[in-house]
């Protein structure tokens, strides 16, 4: 099944935002010789094309990609939802995404509509997968009973600043995995010397740790970088297991509450959990 390749394979994803034109085609590939083989995009990003294009140099078969790319809230109206789809399919040089998500909650509240039209995208065939981006628990109950179609993530804001224990546990309850998206916090987390000081003990950085907790709380991640050290940093972290009590004094600092994705920036953000 799309569902365990996807979450037992690409628990590590390449992020491509805010990256475009030359800079998005150069870190792509050099994440793919690094050996990431799950790519994250959005018709939001403006970066679909510059995607496909580094993808299709690559020369990496097509049944060893995971491509995610997600539908814009100006799309989500019937006319122009498949439409979009479709243009992101052409710029991505494929005829199918392995992952399809909705990118936020519409606007008005109302889930049911786009769901609906998430679901027949996927039995088009323009679609493997579907999920969803940016919902709280009360939608993720909702979505389950509106489509029938499993959405496999639900992908939201999560570090080790931010306590998402409420929403990770209903995603649990209703079956919906979390994808990880501002992993360390646009960088707040090195701020942190805790980090470093776990990281000592086990021969890796800061960073690292940070991504491996979020691995050992279920939840796979989305990073971006442009330098290749750091994509290798990022993607090296699969051959270490933070101690109980190390994770523990990391999940202490999730009453820090440092959360990115305010209404200051994001004015059409729901109420989050």
């Amino acid at each position: 099944m799309v569902t365990v390749y996807f979450m037992r394979n690409y628990q590590r994803a390449f992020g491509t935002f805010p990256l475009t034109g030359k800079s998005a085609a150069e870190a792509v590939e050099a994440a793919a010789a690094v050996g990431y083989r799950a790519f994250d995009t959005a018709q939001m990003y403006q970066n679909e094309d510059d995607v496909g294009a580094a993808l299709a140099a690559t020369g990496i078969a097509r049944k060893d990609l995971c491509i995610t790319t997600k539908v814009h809230p100006d799309n989500f109206r019937a006319e122009k939802f498949m439409m979009s789809v479709e243009a992101s399919l052409k710029a991505l040089r494929t005829d199918f995404v392995d992952v399809l998500l909705l990118h936020w909650p519409p606007a008005d509240g109302d889930i049911a509509p786009s769901l609906q039209l998430l679901e027949d995208a996927h039995k088009r065939g323009l679609a493997a997968s579907i999920g969803v981006s940016n919902y709280t628990v009360a939608m993720l109950e909702a979505a389950a009973k509106i489509i029938e179609t499993p959405i496999i993530t639900n992908q939201v804001e999560f570090h080790p600043l931010l306590d998402q224990s409420v929403l990770l546990a209903g995603a649990s309850r209703v079956g919906i995995p979390l994808s990880a998206y501002s992993t360390v916090a646009r960088g707040e987390v090195f701020k942190h010397p805790e980090f470093a000081e776990i990281g000592a003990s086990y021969g890796k950085s800061a960073g690292q740790v940070v991504l491996r907790w979020i691995l050992q709380k279920g939840v796979s991640v989305n990073t971006m970088s442009t330098r290749t050290h750091n994509m290798h940093a990022n993607y090296d972290i699969m051959d270490f297991a933070l101690s109980h009590v190390d994770m523990a004094r990391i999940d202490a600092l999730t009453h820090t509450n440092y959360r990115i994705v305010t209404k200051d920036l994001v004015p059409w953000a729901p109420e989050w959990d």
